[in-house]
């Protein structure tokens, strides 16, 4: 069963709705998934001041702006997959007008390519955006400010580039790649450049000093739509989150989402609660890890996050640009869950039958000193150390050979494991990572050499 308890639903309405009211925010959508699906929401406030009282709803669009960059990163490794580019290529090598040379691709997923944040052109105060025969130019006029993973610096100009990527490999815009590649197969219907025209929560700025919204205007920011265009709802940010929880390969591999969410760059080197993968932000709190991203534009700051592990996500869409900090009231939905109404454990599932290789293999074998436990899962190899926190997964091996297995999960992923055996077939000795792994402890000066 995925559907939560009446009383975990009543206190995530009233976190909504506290947020709602300490933040001074007119229209606020709180929103979990899990199993799969959207399976609670809460709107709080005005959709639109000019009929108060009204609040929005799971399907009303908000500007979702920086969300924008994760389906961006998605379409890229799409086309990494599909053999059309790889991480080390460089921006010059795809964009050959670019003047810029060295700024390989991971760098630009993971804000780490030391290039300025924003096109040239102060486009934040004039509000006018390059176009798209404007941005390779704008970009060939910005400056680079830092070096290549230095530093973490945050890059809307970048985000936009990478998107001109995906449409010159692509052979179409930027949205039709995403929509053909994204957003239909998900069933994203209300995923848009921009509003659709359907329901929608209006954005206002709310002054310090006054409690009297000012109506926020809708921008059309051009060539910059790959970074920060699109509208969406909290049903259709559902099914995006669970697609990050768990990928459909029509759209991306699990491997390569897991690539994705794989620490690149530190964006919070004080207290290291913040990193980037590629595309996606790692955002910790205390032993948990979210993966998602937050958004912000005039007159809408939003956040989508994902616990992974449990497969459960937190979304929060507010209507004004002086909003709490979306990301914690996602996280917060999704901790009240976890913690308040958690799904039941898997049945565990017996095996049927244990690879006549591997049979002399399992138990308990040191290696430096210390113990590691080789066993046999659904048919497949996988170790642990018995000292292992319960969250850490175990290393799991793929055969290669007779003999010879590889690292696929876990510790040591991508090295070899090699199984030497006497002359009746009996294993004597594993070399994992080349470390020799025995079945009692030896110190190294124990080791006697073949």
């Amino acid at each position: 069963m995925t559907e939560i308890a009446a009383p975990t639903q009543l206190a995530l309405s009233r976190i909504v709705a506290e947020r709602q009211a300490k933040g001074r925010v007119p229209g606020v959508v709180g929103a979990v998934a899990r199993g799969g699906s959207l399976v609670w929401s809460h709107g709080a406030g005005s959709a639109d001041l000019d009929n108060p009282g009204v609040p929005p709803t799971a399907d009303s669009q908000f500007l979702i702006a920086s969300q924008s960059k994760t389906l961006t990163a998605v379409a890229i490794m799409a086309l990494r997959d599909e053999g059309k580019l790889s991480l080390d290529d460089t921006v010059d090598q795809l964009i050959p007008d670019s003047k810029h040379e060295g700024i390989t691709v991971r760098q630009m997923l993971s804000h780490a390519s030391g290039m300025q944040r924003e096109p040239v052109g102060d486009v934040w105060d004039l509000m006018k955006f390059p176009s798209r025969d404007e941005l390779v130019p704008g970009w060939n006029a910005a400056e680079r400010i830092g070096k290549p993973h230095d530093r973490f610096h945050y890059s809307n100009l970048v985000f936009s580039l990478l998107g001109e990527i995906v449409a010159r490999l692509d052979g179409r815009s930027w949205y039709e790649s995403v929509k053909a590649r994204i957003l239909d197969p998900l069933e994203m219907r209300r995923t848009t450049v921009g509003m659709d025209g359907g329901p929608a929560q209006t954005g206002y700025y709310v002054p310090p000093f006054s409690d009297v919204p000012v109506r926020e205007p809708l921008l059309d920011i051009g060539a910059m739509d790959a970074c920060g265009g699109l509208a969406s709802t909290a049903e259709d940010l559902a099914k995006w989150a669970m697609f990050v929880a768990d990928p459909v390969d029509e759209v991306l591999s699990k491997d390569t989402l897991e690539e994705m969410c794989q620490v690149q760059i530190m964006a919070d080197v004080d207290r290291w609660q913040l990193a980037f993968g590629l595309g996606f932000m790692l955002l910790r709190r205390g032993d948990r890890l979210f993966v998602g991203h937050d958004g912000g534009m005039p007159g809408h700051i939003t956040s989508t996050f994902v616990d992974r592990f449990s497969g459960t996500a937190g979304i929060a869409l507010f209507g004004s640009t002086s909003a709490p900090a979306p990301s914690a009231l996602a996280t917060d939905l999704i901790i009240k869950v976890l913690e308040d109404d958690p799904l039941p454990p898997e049945a565990w599932v017996p095996g049927t039958s244990v690879p006549e290789e591997l049979s002399g293999v399992l138990g308990t074998w040191f290696t430096e000193g210390s113990p590691f436990v080789f066993s046999v899962e659904q048919g497949v190899l996988q170790a642990k150390s018995p000292t292992a926190a319960e969250y850490q997964s175990p290393a799991v091996f793929e055969r290669i050979s007779e003999n010879v297995y590889r690292t696929i999960r876990g510790r040591e992923t991508g090295e070899l494991l090699t199984i030497t055996r006497d002359p009746a077939g009996h294993p004597t000795k594993l070399h994992w990572a080349t470390y020799l792994c025995t079945r009692n402890p030896l110190a190294f000066a124990e080791i006697k050499p073949d």
